[in-house]
């Protein structure tokens, strides 16, 4: 009975430190004052450094002299996409809408059909065409507004919707240019006062404080 008590610990004792579980008996005591950082202990469950199971830093690796966020040049390919697509979408409901409207004394038919698809496509392609082009010119004023500064702020937004503003409309004239810039100007400060609203309100706020 002895031996086969010793045999039985003998093969627990086995499996045990087969495991990792049969070495230094450590209490929750003892667990609970291990730190992670300092002398770089291994854990008592895994041999691993806990300095590794520590998520302290970025998860991107960004390269040298990287900014954390994306400049003007890595975010014209989504304005332009995204102008596209918005002016795409809006215009082939503005081509259903006149379809619906021009056809409205025809009966459900083949050529009513076709005349409505054929309002959808051409409206859509008309305004998707028209935002693209302003949002390609608003990205192009915007990079080399901002390498020509050297710097990233609300004014090259302001500068850059102006100066698209004014350039779409140049082939009216004067005024054309005028309205264009006066309209590029009010949209992009609008926008640069949504932006900064928050941090306008607690600058007036604090001196009241």
């Amino acid at each position: 009975m002895e031996g086969g008590g010793g045999s039985g610990n003998k093969t627990t004792g086995g499996l045990a430190g087969f495991f990792g579980a049969g070495g230094a008996g450590y209490s929750h005591e003892d667990l609970a004052g291990v730190p992670l950082t300092g002398m770089n202990p291994l854990s008592p469950y895994l041999n691993v450094d806990p300095r590794y199971l520590v998520q302290d830093t970025d998860e991107f690796i960004l390269p040298t002299g990287a900014n954390k966020t994306r400049g003007r040049f890595e975010l014209a390919f989504f304005t332009i996409g995204g102008c596209c697509m918005t002016g795409a979408a809006f215009g082939a409901m503005n081509g259903l809408r006149l379809g619906m409207k021009e056809t409205q004394n025809m009966a459900w038919s083949k050529p009513r059909n076709v005349q409505i698809l054929n309002m959808v496509t051409r409206q859509g392609a008309l305004w998707a065409n028209a935002l693209g082009s302003l949002a390609l010119l608003y990205s192009a004023f915007g990079v080399i507004i901002e390498k020509t500064r050297g710097a990233e702020d609300d004014l090259n937004t302001v500068a850059a919707g102006t100066m698209t503003g004014m350039l779409y409309k140049c082939t009216g004239g004067l005024r054309g240019v005028a309205r264009g810039g006066l309209a590029g100007l009010t949209l992009t400060g609008l926008y640069a006062l949504y932006n900064n609203w928050e941090h306008m309100k607690g600058s007036v706020l604090q001196p009241s404080l």
